[in-house]
């Protein structure tokens, strides 16, 4: 499936990097809260993964970058989440998916979900990798594809159908 969609690459002198940046920061407060409510929801889904890959992919890495370093950051010091322990790692794990989505979509200028496939699973692999460089501990990476899946899949739905159909 390939749709055609209107991809963009901005740059940090555009002011519409910063408002993007600040939508996805913004959503990535509210769409965590809405699955914290499930047992175990941020592991399953993953909320601040499919904001950012579907923002990096939409509006280039820069605005991805931004919003991955930005959302764990504002999410731990307003609501506690996540936890300082993990804080690392998970803008580690956010930056690469950004960097994959946004220079992916500007290599190949399409949405298709072999490429969002693809994405999503070589930021796991070195995401994954560079959790187990932090921590000395594979657990976690595992938990990701044992638990996640279903977050997983909602990012790779969920962001074909965003970079589909937001203008």
């Amino acid at each position: 499936m390939e749709a055609n969609a209107k991809l963009y690459t901005l740059n940090y002198n555009e002011v519409k990097t910063y408002l993007w940046a600040a939508i996805f920061v913004a959503c990535n407060m509210a769409l965590p809260q809405l699955f914290h409510m499930i047992p175990q929801g941020g592991i399953i889904f993953a909320p601040l993964s499919l904001v950012i890959l579907a923002g990096a992919y939409k509006f280039g890495w820069k605005v991805g970058l931004l919003a991955a370093v930005a959302s764990p950051l504002v999410n731990h010091y307003v609501f506690g989440q996540p936890a300082w322990g993990v804080l690392q790692v998970m803008i580690l794990k956010l930056v690469v998916l950004a960097l994959a989505a946004g220079l992916t979509a500007q290599y190949f200028k399409k949405v298709t979900l072999p490429l969002i496939i693809g994405v999503v699973l070589a930021a796991e692999v070195i995401g994954g990798l560079g959790e187990l460089a932090l921590t000395g501990g594979i657990a976690a990476t595992i938990e990701d594809f044992t638990i996640g899946w279903p977050g997983l899949l909602l990012q790779i739905i969920g962001t074909y159908l965003i970079c589909k159909y937001l203008p």
